[in-house]
């Protein structure tokens, strides 16, 4: 059974609209290092995990994603309610605002939608929780870029919050890693393989 509690995991109360800072947060949401494609990426390739515990940190992570998804999503809400037409022309939210008006659509702060094209599932343990180790890191830059571009006490708040869990996770899946490499090592999975090395 699965259980959602119906609450932010850190909550998230923006009082001063800024549709032009929502603009570069959205690529939280849909960009290349964005929650939604780190959730899709632990949430599928805990199928082809070999070892139950890791399986576990790629569905406690995949799941936070998505917790951290519903967050962003928070942020970017609060940040463009009650827009005036004025604020919205005067700001880079303009475009965004004619294809979706302040609905929530995952996309990059340049404007491109989501993709899957922006992670990978190979199957191979060591090959995934290197991506996962990754894409940790670039989200953790990503949060840092919006740190250095936002004064907003309440943004700053929730964006280190996040922030902040980017890097348990890569400490998590740094574990995860050496769990599978020495498991790997005792069945000598990844020497020379003869299988791979025929003339």
């Amino acid at each position: 059974m699965w259980i959602y509690e119906k609450k932010l995991q850190y909550p998230v109360k923006i009082k001063n609209p800024n549709p032009t800072l929502a603009s570069l947060i959205i690529s939280q949401i849909g960009g290349p290092d964005g929650e939604l494609g780190a959730s899709m990426r632990y949430l599928n390739q805990r199928y082809s995990m070999p070892y139950g515990d890791v399986v576990g940190t790629l569905t406690d992570v995949g799941t936070e994603e998505l917790a951290h998804l519903e967050m962003v999503s928070a942020i970017i809400y609060q940040l463009t309610r009650n827009l005036s037409e004025e604020a919205i022309l005067k700001s880079p939210f303009a475009s965004y605002f004619v294809d979706h008006t302040t609905g929530v659509y995952p996309q990059a702060a340049s404007g491109m939608p989501f993709s899957a094209a922006t992670f990978q599932v190979t199957g191979d343990p060591i090959a995934d929780l290197n991506e996962d180790l990754a894409a940790e890191q670039k989200a953790r830059v990503t949060y840092d870029n919006i740190l250095r571009l936002t004064d907003d006490p309440d943004v700053r708040d929730v964006i280190k919050f996040l922030r902040q869990r980017e890097l348990v996770h890569f400490q998590r899946f740094s574990e995860a890693l050496l769990k599978v490499q020495d498991r790997a090592d005792q069945k000598n999975i990844y020497a020379i393989n003869p299988a791979f090395d025929r003339k």
